[in-house]
């Protein structure tokens, strides 16, 4: 098969020869139709965001694809199949407190090194090698357009938060980083699950009238102006009553003010889901006061990624068309233009912008 490698940190990707994968027990391949392009790749790639990546590797977050080859322990999945493959991968062993890798991206703790080491490869390549109970059934329909249903990769995050929160329907949330790639996903994921009104906060003004002009009444952007106090009562205008539930997914490069910012026009007895990556690349804590959640009863909790459940649940809310991928613009490469995919990607980074890696170039039969 071809694939591209990342040989180090700071280098191109190259594509390459490499061997074929082989299913195991518990295990199956698949053909790559196609991955998503995150905009922040080229940081991983070039090792500003300290991703515990061991090059040299084939990176790729999840992806489309189609069975060619399943495990003899497989009881309903067979060649042929389209299928999303879900990056998130969770050891055996540990029910309660499984250790975590993102197949080809990064990892949690000596257990997901572990876990990393087995599973090395991610998605950027022909074929990919993936454990069976990450694989999911996908409609017919995604198949006439793979690169689209690619941002599955982005929208299960959004959903796995919202999950996380117990969003129910009519509630108002608020959506820290709601003008980025991953918050405007959150604001579309909340409103197919039927939040009443969410609240978007941000600094680009373009950004936060897509977002608006999608749609309509139900989203009320907050133009940030950096001054707290004004900032703190827009949002809690915007939201024409108590703010329900607050979700931050901003990036390494936001300040930790911003997120404490939007946690705390949460209501009393209110949740904060934290999904982003603030201070993750240094920085000031968070430092939510003690007082103010204990006296009004703040729910705080983090999540990283999500339940495996949550993958049936998105693909779902897309397949009944809660979820509307049709707006989304999608930008196509082949894999001989990786970096250029990586650097599109890095450029086009706004509210549905999606870029993806179309690995096979002419799609094969389904294997017999």
């Amino acid at each position: 098969m071809r694939a591209a490698v990342l040989t180090r940190f700071g280098a191109p990707l190259t594509v390459q020869e490499m061997p074929d994968p082989e299913a195991g027990g518990g295990e199956v391949v698949v053909e790559v139709l196609a991955a998503c392009v995150p905009p922040y790749a080229v940081e991983v790639f070039s090792g500003e965001r300290n991703y515990p990546l061991v090059p040299p590797v084939v990176p790729g977050v999840g992806g489309v694809g189609r069975i060619v080859h399943v495990g003899p322990d497989a009881t309903r999945l067979s060649a042929g199949d389209l299928v999303w493959c879900d990056s998130t991968v969770r050891s055996r062993d540990d029910v309660l407190t499984p250790d975590i890798t993102l197949q080809g991206w990064s990892s949690r703790g000596e257990g997901g090194a572990r876990l990393a080491r087995h599973l090395h490869d991610g998605s950027f390549a022909e074929l990919m090698r993936v454990p069976t109970e990450n694989v999911f059934p996908l409609p017919a329909a995604a198949g006439d357009d793979p690169a689209r249903w690619a941002a599955l990769t982005v929208h299960t995050i959004a959903y796995g938060g919202l999950l996380a929160g117990g969003l129910a329907a009519g509630e108002t949330l608020l959506v820290s980083g709601a003008t980025g790639n991953l918050g405007s996903s959150a604001v579309a994921v909340a409103l197919a699950m039927g939040a009443g009104r969410v609240v978007a906060p941000g600094r680009n003004r373009a950004a936060l009238d897509v977002l608006a002009d999608r749609f309509g009444p139900r989203v009320r952007p907050v133009p940030l102006t950096g001054d707290e106090a004004v900032d703190r009562a827009a949002m809690s205008a915007a939201g024409d009553g108590p703010i329900d539930m607050v979700i931050d997914l901003l990036p390494p490069s936001a300040p930790s003010s911003a997120a404490r910012l939007a946690a705390m026009a949460v209501r009393e007895y209110g949740r904060v889901v934290l999904m982003g990556g603030v201070g993750m690349l240094g920085g000031d804590d968070l430092a939510l006061p003690y007082p103010w959640i204990m006296r009004n009863s703040v729910t705080v909790r983090g999540q990283w990624m999500y339940p495996r459940t949550a993958n049936v649940g998105i693909i779902r809310l897309i397949a009944s068309g809660a979820l509307d991928l049709a707006p989304e613009h999608v930008r196509s490469f082949g894999l001989d233009a990786v970096n250029d995919a990586v650097a599109y990607a890095a450029s086009h980074g706004g509210p549905f912008d999606r870029t993806a890696l179309v690995p096979v170039a002419t799609v094969r039969p389904p294997s017999k």
